[in-house]
């Protein structure tokens, strides 16, 4: 077997010190840079890997972070999760993965096993925005909320962008010429719902219009009540050209309910939805314009503000991130 390097050995290519050979990998110390790049090159050229004990033990980190999530489902919190991993590993942090599945005493097991490990930072996931109870108070390390927020505004937070989320869905759907927009959506509970009804009900009425009768529907995060829905909504405005859905799994069932109603998709109603859920939105026929949340975008924010706080410069708040426009074939923009 081939002998491990060692830092004597990236030292003695460098002619640099063992301590220098030491500071200058772990960017420490007054070094000149031209002594740190011949370090860091005779390091990679020797294929040298620093050992994790020592570097904790040197900086006082274990280089690990904890990550609670409370969506046993997954749907949301694994693009977070995945988004936030690559920006950590990027980072040589190691990730220790907790399935808290809603369970609050589950949760407090967890925050307890993951201090016990002394990480050196939290993400909490979970699946809507609405604010929970903090994980703890007076923690001894710092904690990030992704696609969940904490009710302590001094915590830090990351959320999308709910209300662009309805103002890219209503301004596109007047971009393609609609004006009788009715909107299908989750539960009125939801702050993200509530949030993106708002988002697009204000740019209707910069444009003079407002969502057509009987208003924002309500209801349960399925295709049974899309479909429920959009039947409501034909028989109170019949001339509908267009429905703002709340996700991609209730504009699936808001198209089939279209097509069993003799309705085409687009030529008499253009559809957006919410997620760009693949397996939904592509599934829909025809395929769904749908906003994406760029939830891995997300993990990758939050990922990047507990790095900064780990390092002394915490960021207390609320924090967005941006959502984009996915266009496909359900509000005929592409033909």
């Amino acid at each position: 077997m081939r002998a491990r390097v060692t830092i004597i050995d990236v030292a003695a290519a460098a002619g640099v010190s063992v301590g220098t050979a030491s500071k200058a990998l772990n960017g420490r110390g007054q070094l000149r840079q031209d002594t740190r790049d011949r370090v860091a090159a005779a390091a990679e050229r020797l294929g040298f890997q620093a050992n994790s004990l020592a570097r904790g033990l040197l900086s006082g980190r274990s280089f690990t972070v904890g990550l609670i999530t409370t969506d046993s489902f997954g749907r949301f919190s694994i693009p977070v999760m995945l988004g936030a991993e690559d920006a950590l590993g990027a980072g040589q942090m190691s990730v220790f993965l907790c399935d808290g599945r809603g369970d609050p005493i589950r949760e407090r097991h967890y925050l307890q096993t993951l201090l016990s490990r002394r990480v050196d930072g939290i993400i909490v996931t979970g699946r809507r925005a609405d604010p929970r109870p903090p994980l703890g108070i007076d923690l001894p390390v710092p904690v990030v909320y992704a696609l969940c927020q904490s009710a302590d505004p001094a915590d830090c937070s990351v959320i999308s962008d709910d209300d662009q989320v309805g103002r890219l869905a209503a301004s596109h759907l007047l971009s393609v010429g609609r004006s009788r927009i009715g909107h299908i959506t989750g539960p009125a509970g939801f702050l993200a719902v509530r949030r993106r009804s708002a988002g697009a009900q204000a740019v209707l009425k910069e444009a003079g219009m407002s969502f057509v009768d009987p208003g924002s529907q309500y209801g349960e995060w399925s295709e049974e009540w899309g479909r429920q829905a959009t039947r409501i909504l034909l028989r109170a405005t019949p001339d509908v050209d267009a429905i703002f859905c709340g996700s991609d799994q209730l504009g699936r069932g808001v198209a089939d309910a279209l097509r069993e109603a003799g309705r085409r998709v687009p030529d008499d109603v253009a559809l957006v939805g919410v997620d760009n859920w693949e397996v939904m939105a592509l599934a829909c026929r025809p395929p769904l314009t749908t906003v994406d949340l760029q939830l891995q975008e997300l993990g990758r924010s939050a990922a990047a503000l507990l790095l900064d706080a780990i390092d002394g410069r915490p960021a207390a708040g609320v924090h967005t991130t941006p959502t984009r426009l996915v266009v496909r074939e359900s509000t005929g923009a592409l033909a």
